[in-house]
C-alpha cells in the first residue's frame, strides 16, 4: 500500500503540471486572439467614416508614417483624414477602453468581487461633479478659472474632482489605520449619492444650453480627440495600465484573503493603497477627455473570467486589449450609426452591456455563483 502511494504521487504532479500547463497555453492564445482582434478592429474602424477607406490604403498609410515601404498606393486626402481625425481618435479608444478594463479587473480583484467596479470608488461621480460645475457656473461664479485654463478647464475639472472623491472614499475607509474593503465599498455608496444629488443640483439650475453640454459629457464621447488629447492623456492612463499589470501576482494571492496574503510576505494594505491610487489615475483620465462611459471596466474583466481563468496574470493584460477592443468598437458604431450625426458612445456602450451582462448575471444564477 505505501509503495503505491509513494508511485502514484510522482504520477499525480505529473499530471497536475500538464493540466496547469494547458490552461497557460490556452490563456496565452486567447491573449494572442484579443491582440489580432483588437488590430482587426483598429483598421475597421480607420476604414469606416463618412469617406470610406480601403483597408490596404489604410495599412499603408500607418506604414508610411512608420517609414515601412508597402506594396500599396494612398491618396493625399485619405492621409490627411486618417492622420488628422481618426488616427488619434482610434489611439484615445485604446487607451481610454484599455484603461477602463484594467480598471476593472482590478477593482474587481481589490473587493474579490467580480460585479466590482471603477466607479465603486467615487472617481466617475466626483468627475460629474466637477465638470457639470464647470459647465453651469463657468460663465458666471467660475469665470475666472475658464478664462485662466481656457478648453482644458473642464478636463482638469473633471480629473481633480474624481481625485478629491477617491481620496475622500479612501479616507473613509480607514478603520484604525487599515484600509477596510467592506468599509470602502459602502463610503462608495454613500459619496457617490451625495455626488448625484450635486449634479441634480446643478442640473435643475442649469438652462437649456447647458442641459445640452452636460447631457452629450455624460453620456461620453470621443469627439473631441485630438493630438493634443491624446499626448496629455497616453501617460497618465499608460503609467496606471502598466503598473496596475505589475500586480497581478499579488492580486492573485490577494484571492486567497487577506490575512494569507500578508502571512506570505505581501503588504496588503500599500498594495490597496497602490490599486486605488492607480484606478483613480486612469479613470480620471478617462472621464476628463471623454465623459462617463459605463459598463466596459464591469464587462470585460467579468467575460475574461470566465473564458481564460481567473489568473490576473493573463486576466489584465486581456482586459486591457478586449476593453481597447470594445470602446474602438463602439465608437465606430456611433460614428456611421446615425451619421451624420454621433450618437454619444455611453448609449452605445449600454446597449451592448446591459443585455450582455443580464446574460452573465442569468448565467451566474444558474451555475449558482450569485
Amino acid at each position: 500500500m505505501g509503495e503505491s502511494n509513494t508511485i502514484n504521487r510522482p504520477i499525480a504532479h505529473i499530471e497536475r503540471t500538464i493540466i496547469s500547463a494547458m490552461r497557460h497555453n490556452k490563456s496565452a492564445l486567447g491573449l494572442a486572439i484579443l491582440l489580432v482582434l483588437l488590430g482587426f478592429v483598429c483598421v475597421f474602424s480607420l476604414a469606416t467614416g463618412a469617406v470610406a477607406i480601403p483597408p490596404s490604403q489604410v495599412i499603408a498609410v500607418l506604414g508610411h508614417q512608420l517609414q515601412v515601404s508597402l506594396p500599396w498606393d494612398f491618396e493625399p486626402r485619405h492621409h490627411a483624414i486618417l492622420i488628422s481625425i481618426r488616427l488619434p481618435r482610434v489611439l484615445l479608444g485604446i487607451l481610454i477602453g484599455g484603461g477602463l478594463a484594467i480598471s476593472g479587473a482590478a477593482m474587481q480583484g481589490l473587493f474579490r468581487n467580480p460585479l466590482a467596479d471603477p466607479g465603486l470608488i467615487g472617481v466617475s461621480s466626483g468627475a460629474a461633479v466637477a465638470a457639470v460645475a464647470v459647465i453651469v457656473l463657468g460663465s458666471s461664479a467660475l469665470d475666472f478659472a475658464t478664462l485662466a485654463l481656457g478648453p482644458f478647464a473642464l478636463s482638469l475639472a473633471a480629473f481633480g474632482g474624481g481625485a478629491a472623491t477617491t481620496f475622500l472614499v479612501y479616507s473613509l475607509s480607514l478603520v484604525h489605520g487599515r484600509v477596510a474593503v467592506s468599509t470602502m465599498l459602502l463610503a462608495g455608496i454613500a459619496v457617490n449619492a451625495m455626488a448625484g444629488a450635486i449634479t441634480g443640483i446643478f442640473t435643475f439650475v442649469a438652462d437649456d444650453a447647458q442641459l445640452r453640454s452636460l447631457t452629450f459629457w455624460s453620456l461620453g464621447s470621443l469627439g473631441g480627440a485630438t493630438w493634443p488629447t491624446v499626448g496629455a492623456t497616453a501617460p497618465l492612463i499608460g503609467f496606471s495600465t502598466l503598473a496596475v499589470l505589475r500586480y497581478a501576482r499579488p492580486l492573485n494571492v490577494l484571492l486567497l484573503g487577506e490575512d494569507e496574503a500578508g502571512h506570505l510576505g505581501y503588504r496588503v494594505e500599500r498594495l490597496k493603497r497602490s490599486l486605488v491610487l492607480l484606478v483613480a489615475i486612469a479613470v480620471g483620465a478617462a472621464v476628463a477627455v471623454a465623459g462617463i462611459i459605463g459598463f466596459v471596466g464591469l464587462i470585460v474583466p467579468h467575460l475574461l473570467r470566465i473564458t481564460l481563468g481567473p489568473d490576473n496574470r493573463f486576466l489584465l493584460p486581456g482586459s486591457v486589449l478586449l476593453g481597447a477592443s470594445l470602446l474602438v468598437g463602439a465608437d465606430t458604431i456611433a460614428r456611421v450609426l446615425v451619421a451624420p450625426a454621433e450618437l454619444p458612445i455611453g448609449i452605445v456602450t449600454a446597449i451592448i452591456g446591459g443585455p450582455f451582462f443580464m446574460y452573465l448575471l442569468q448565467r451566474g444564477r444558474r451555475l449558482g455563483r450569485y
